[in-house]
């Protein structure tokens, strides 16, 4: 595809009360939103009538106590599959992806649960495969211990394979009876067929998380989507060339993978209403007691850094406990700082429009805040937040982004609504869906089977 035709990808991550902690706080975010189907029928019709690629379901296999103070939005929530059979009875056009986590699935399960809303939805199914981040889901499904990365991505490479094979055998209209997988690998022994008719897109849209290099290896591989972590452009584009690079030895074009970092857009119709959102966000956390610093678990979301002086302390490579948090920082610290603080002290200048001399001043507070969160996060106007998404776009570091909205509705309701205007202005992003189904909407046509690519790839 041309830089000409080259065309922005927004998927929205849909976490009940938002994906900032404090997202639950705000006036009109609702404590059962997890729960209630109409809420989240009517966020997914938000996000598409402003033509969003898909909306995102994640899922997690545990609980953790310690998710109430980090993040409320995964204590529980519905089982995807259930969930994504009700959204697509109230939408038409929007992509719907659902997680399910080949190291506590089912192959044939998968399968046949994927086919089915595939069916129910008209072709917008898509799924998000994640090999597990919760170690304590190992207790869950009747196992002594999580796996160690490796044995689950020779479990997921063997899981996908079995999973493409058995849509491609689905009955059609060439082979009414299907076609028997007779699979007898290293894990899995399957006979089928799918039980399944052939699914409208053959194959269900696949999407990929992960930095490690199996997990960047099974994406290059796999995946048609491509979600990314990378808080700034020089990483970003590292990351995207590199699958790209994988890709192609897959005998992958570059527009049959999308690469798509997460955002957070914190929007309001003025820069200052935009910062003061963000602020009053940030002010609800609380801070970690100073006698420890450095990392600490967080719940089943692995390790994140401890909201204190100590912690600030080792990013900044000065030590600066002692200070009250609220106090102003002084001009000095910039040049005493590490590398890491100085983009510490940047980023913070670039969300809050603070600084360190002019008259409104960063606080040791702001820089707590944002070390607690350094990924890619924007907070300004419709046009700053559109400023920051293009550069991305146009430096080659993303295809598009997966919105991870701060709190639920408001924050998808106005990056619908004030930002998707500008971006299709600019020519950035469709006025309208490109087809009916989720593979339309990323420009890929049904795939061929899976032992025809096979035999291609080793030619």
């Amino acid at each position: 595809m041309s830089q000409a035709t080259r065309r922005l990808h927004l998927g929205l991550m849909f976490w009940a009360t938002g994906t900032h902690a404090a997202g639950w706080r705000l006036p009109d975010a609702r404590e059962d939103a997890a729960f209630d189907i109409e809420f989240l029928q009517h966020v997914t019709q938000v996000a598409e009538r402003a033509r969003f690629d898909f909306l995102f379901l994640g899922d997690r296999l545990a609980t953790d106590p310690r998710l109430q103070r980090t993040n409320p939005a995964q204590m529980s929530r519905l089982e995807p599959f259930t969930t994504a059979a009700s959204l697509a009875a109230a939408t038409s056009r929007i992509g719907i992806v659902v997680t399910a986590n080949p190291t506590y699935y089912d192959p044939y399960s998968v399968a046949r649960l994927m086919g089915s809303l595939d069916h129910v939805s008209a072709g917008r199914a898509s799924w998000n495969i994640v090999t597990g981040a919760d170690d304590i889901a190992a207790a869950n499904f009747s196992r002594t211990e999580h796996w160690e990365t490796g044995k689950r991505y020779d479990w997921a490479d063997e899981f996908v394979d079995v999973v493409k094979a058995l849509w491609d055998g689905a009955p059609s209209v060439e082979a009414p009876a299907g076609v028997p997988l007779d699979h007898d690998g290293r894990h899995f022994r399957i006979a089928g067929p799918l039980d399944v008719p052939r699914l409208p897109q053959r194959h269900a849209v696949i999407l990929h998380a992960g930095t490690s290099d199996r997990s960047r290896e099974l994406g290059a591989r796999e995946a048609d989507v491509i979600f990314a972590g990378q808080p700034d452009i020089p990483s970003a584009q590292a990351y995207y060339a590199d699958i790209k690079q994988r890709a192609a030895r897959y005998g992958r074009g570059e527009d049959e993978i999308a690469i798509l970092p997460g955002l957070t857009p914190i929007v309001a119709p003025t820069t200052e209403e935009a910062v003061a959102i963000y602020d009053r966000l940030n002010a609800f956390l609380p801070l970690d007691p100073e006698e420890a610093a450095g990392e600490v678990r967080k719940g089943g979301l692995g390790r994140g850094r401890r909201r204190n002086l100590s912690a600030l302390s080792e990013t900044l490579g000065v030590d600066v406990r002692g200070n009250d948090p609220g106090a102003v920082v002084e001009s000095a610290l910039y040049g005493q700082a590490s590398e890491a603080g100085r983009r510490l002290i940047d980023e913070t200048a670039r969300r809050t429009r603070r600084s360190l001399t002019g008259a409104a001043r960063i606080s040791y507070r702001d820089l707590i805040d944002t070390a607690g969160a350094m990924g890619a996060i924007v907070v300004g106007n419709p046009e700053e937040v559109a400023d920051f998404i293009q550069a991305w776009f146009d430096q080659r570091a993303a295809d598009g982004f997966n919105i991870f909205p701060a709190y639920v509705p408001g924050a998808v309701e106005a990056f619908a609504e004030l930002v998707v205007p500008v971006l299709q202005r600019r020519g950035l992003f469709r006025l309208d869906y490109e087809g009916p189904t989720f593979r339309d909407h990323l420009g890929l046509g049904l795939p061929g089977s899976r032992r025809d690519r096979d035999q291609l790839v080793r030619l």
